[in-house]
């Protein structure tokens, strides 16, 4: 970036170091389905993983392809998936690796306040979405581990990256069956590091809006427990009981299905 060139250097280091990491444990594991995916094998994870940084590139400079909805993109990562241009697992993570730099530098190069089209019709912040990308690599990566019972560490720090990515298309992933009518306002606060607010209002969605208003619920997450809770690879129960979720305010009861009224990541 031309601007804020100093927290770029983060975010940008970031996302370069987990792509190398996602794409050692990729390329170095028996192919196998993974178990957060069942309809993948873990050469399928890399090859949607190693196409995305291309993509977002294209993106960024005012072409490619996205999903017009949410509810669309499972079928555009199958065909994505699908004609890969090698399911080669050395070949794919070299892919991942290059095209991650040359996204990175596009957006290095690029003015502040650029934006791009992105997933489910939205127009996006061209430097927060190397937040998205990066949650690509961390919670895949995670996935992998998990079916090869694998550590696979985390950085808290990386989370706020990923939420700021993610919070341009959140709007647009409200499950309208399970917000249908819902109003209410949370606050979730990822401990140590960040807040945001999100605000339904008849079932539409706004985040950290100027006037927020009173607040029904709070949230007091682990930063790597609301992340996984986020893409649905862990259910509220037990980090509610075991005290990495807590939640108070006039409807606390609202925060065990913070996450549930969103579609499926």
């Amino acid at each position: 970036m031309k601007n804020g060139a100093r927290d770029m250097d983060v975010v940008a280091e970031a996302v370069r170091t987990m792509a190398r990491r996602f794409a050692d444990l990729a390329s170095s594991a028996p192919d196998q389905p993974v178990t957060a995916t069942p309809d993948w094998s873990i050469v399928d994870v890399l090859g949607h993983v190693a196409m995305e940084p291309s993509r977002y590139r294209e993106l960024a400079l005012g072409g490619g392809r996205w999903p017009a909805r949410a509810a669309d993109l499972p079928a555009f990562n199958a065909e994505q998936i699908a004609t890969l241009p090698t399911r080669d697992p050395r070949e794919l993570a070299a892919k991942l690796v290059a095209d991650t730099d040359e996204f990175l530098a596009t957006v290095a190069d690029a003015d502040a306040d650029r934006t791009m089209m992105f997933d489910g019709d939205q127009r996006i912040r061209v430097d927060r979405s190397r937040g998205t990308l990066l949650g690509e690599f961390v919670v895949h990566g995670y996935d992998i581990a998990r079916t090869l019972g694998r550590s696979w560490p985390i950085e808290p720090s990386h989370v706020p990256i990923i939420l700021d990515g993610l919070n341009q298309v959140v709007p647009g992933w409200v499950d309208a069956a399970k917000a249908d009518g819902h109003t209410a306002t949370y606050e979730l606060r990822l401990r140590g590091l960040t807040r945001y607010v999100y605000r339904f209002t008849d079932g539409q969605l706004t985040i950290n809006p100027a006037e927020p208003g009173p607040v029904d619920v709070h949230i007091s997450a682990d930063p790597v427990v609301a992340l996984l809770l986020n893409y649905g690879r862990i259910g509220p129960w037990r980090p509610a009981l075991t005290g990495r979720v807590i939640t108070w305010g006039r409807k606390p009861w609202l925060g065990l299905g913070f996450s549930g009224r969103f579609l499926p990541a």
